[in-house]
């Protein structure tokens, strides 16, 4: 009798491990966070920065940077949008005083020295971004691709520049017909 309480013991163990669910598989690690850089753009006048024109976004993703633009505050309809040579949005003046906004932010980024403003798809500057689409509201909401640039380090150590005009991609008139500095800002 004791051998058969033992042996329905051990069953009723055995049964109650048996019973039990199953411990998780080991979770997969999470997928890297896609790298992204935000920055603020901001009007440029004579005297530097002025007021927020809103945000820019750059993300990788799948060997191509994404850039989510959403502004307001700009002249209805297109307008030059660009990576500029040197980190700087200061105006600056030149021999005869006469102040550009954003000036030192140099010309359009030209690494491969092209000398000829081609368009995001073009070659070109490679510095050379779609141009953007202000409603009769001033607003920009637009993700846009620039199949040349592949990584952020293309854009870090670059200003970032929306022009108040629009852009042919051609070099007549000079840069696309882009004109005046209106909003800049450095990407770090």
């Amino acid at each position: 009798m004791k051998h058969l309480a033992l042996v329905l013991a051990s069953s009723a163990l055995a049964l109650a491990a048996c019973s039990q669910p199953a411990p998780p598989p080991p979770a997969e690690p999470p997928a890297p966070a896609a790298e992204e850089i935000r920055v603020e753009v901001l009007r440029a006048t004579d005297s530097g920065a002025g007021d927020s024109l809103g945000t820019v976004t750059f993300r990788e993703s799948d060997g191509r940077v994404l850039i989510n633009v959403d502004l307001a505050g700009l002249p209805g309809g297109e307008h030059g949008f660009h990576l500029h040579e040197h980190a700087s949005c200061a105006p600056h003046s030149d021999p005869g005083g006469v102040i550009t906004p954003a000036g030192a932010a140099g010309a359009h980024y030209d690494p491969e020295a092209t000398g000829t403003h081609a368009g995001p798809e073009g070659a070109g500057h490679l510095g050379d971004l779609p141009r953007l689409e202000a409603n009769a509201e001033g607003r920009v909401q637009a993700e846009l691709n620039a199949p040349r640039i592949t990584s952020l380090s293309q854009v870090r150590g670059r200003a970032l520049m929306i022009h108040e005009g629009g852009d042919n991609y051609t070099d007549t008139p000079a840069n696309g017909g882009g004109g005046a500095r209106l909003g800049c800002v450095v990407i770090n």
